[in-house]
Order: C-alpha cells, then sequence, then structure tokens
C-alpha cells in the first residue's frame, strides 16, 4: 500500500465515519443508502451475504432486520465472528459452499446480497468479464434460495456484457434498478443492482 493511498483513506469521509461508528468498513454506508432508499431488508428478514468480509454489510443487515432475523455470510477471506451472525469461509462458485448457506439458512431467503469483486488485474474488460461471472453466480444461488418477491443486491462493474446479463436478471424479477450509492468513491466503475420482486420459475429448486 503507498503513503498516498493511506492518507487518501484516513481522509475519505466514509471511512473516518465507519471508524467512529465501530462499522468494519466504510462499504457499511453504502448498503444503509441502498437500504435506506428501496428497502430491500425486511425485520425479521432472513439474508444471505456472499462475498461478506470484513463483515460491514453484515453490521447493517443484523441493524436493519433486528435480533429475530436470520444472518448468513461467506467469504473467501475469513471474517471476523459477529454476534447473532453465522459466517464462515467458503468459494460460491461452488457446490459444496452453496450447500452450506442453505444449511445456515434454514429456508428461503428474503434478501440476498452480493458486494463480490473479482481481484483486479489491470485490464478492464477481464475485470468487468470476472464481475458479471460473479453476479451470475450469485443469481443462480438466490433462483435457488429467495422466497417469492425477495431482494436481491449485487455489485457489478459497468460494461459491455452488462445488458445482456440484465436481461437474464429481469426474466425472474418484476423490478430491476441500477444505483450508484453517494458512498461509491467517484471513480469507481461500480454501480448496483437492486433486483426485487422475485418470481420464481418452476425450473428453480
Amino acid at each position: 500500500m503507498s503513503k498516498r493511498w493511506l492518507r487518501e483513506r484516513k481522509g475519505d469521509f466514509y471511512y473516518r465515519k465507519a471508524k467512529r461508528m465501530d462499522y468494519r468498513s466504510r462499504a457499511s454506508f453504502k448498503l444503509i443508502q441502498i437500504d435506506n432508499r428501496f428497502k430491500i431488508l425486511p425485520k425479521g428478514g432472513a439474508v444471505a451475504d456472499l462475498g461478506a468480509a470484513p463483515g460491514g454489510w453484515l453490521q447493517v443487515a443484523q441493524e436493519r432486520v433486528g435480533p429475530k432475523g436470520r444472518i448468513v455470510g461467506v467469504d473467501l477471506q475469513n471474517i471476523e465472528p459477529l454476534d447473532g451472525v453465522a459466517t464462515f469461509r467458503g468459494d460460491i462458485t461452488k457446490s459444496e459452499t452453496i450447500d452450506q448457506l442453505k444449511k445456515l439458512l434454514g429456508g428461503k431467503a428474503d434478501t440476498i446480497l452480493s458486494d463480490m469483486s473479482p481481484n483486479i488485474s489491470g485490464s478492464y474488460s477481464l475485470d468487468h468479464a470476472r464481475s458479471v461471472e460473479l453476479c451470475t453466480h450469485a443469481l443462480n444461488f438466490a433462483r435457488q434460495t429467495l422466497k417469492p418477491g425477495g431482494n436481491l443486491v449485487m455489485k457489478i462493474f459497468e460494461g459491455d456484457m452488462m445488458k445482456e446479463f440484465l436481461d437474464d436478471v429481469r426474466k425472474n424479477f418484476s423490478n430491476l434498478r441500477l444505483h450508484s450509492p453517494k458512498a461509491s468513491r467517484d471513480s469507481s466503475s461500480e454501480i448496483y443492482i437492486i433486483a426485487r420482486g422475485f418470481r420464481p420459475n418452476d425450473t428453480n429448486s
């Protein structure tokens, strides 16, 4: 990490605010802003967070769904324990990870969150393609796991594969929006897909 990067991060408004409020990541404010606008985290709901480390979105989800909710988080990296939240290390592209997520959820989910991001290669077209691939895994998991009427939130890097992917998402959701929270960095090419009103197909398990 360069000294310049560290200085910029420490001067970042949301980084400093996260430190003050004891959130694990400045990304917590992205989910707060998304939920304030789109109401995707219902009280008492069941939530799965894909790519959850270090746990900032888990903290927000826990606050929003309340003590009667059920929250599960998975990541390739270790997630420090969080009271009332089930977490484990796993690869969302692997069937055993999907099975473990379903087991910990103990039933259908109200909301699935994905803030997953590929390792940045320096090639934007490659990073975009990998981002779409991760979103495809999140969408497939949602098709298996969401309750009718449920919600799916995914981070994606904008690019030429987006339109085809969004058309695929629309097959199962009655409402789809693209949203860039204020907490996203100005320099970022990320955008969030907010898909609501899940409609399972006969082929969904």
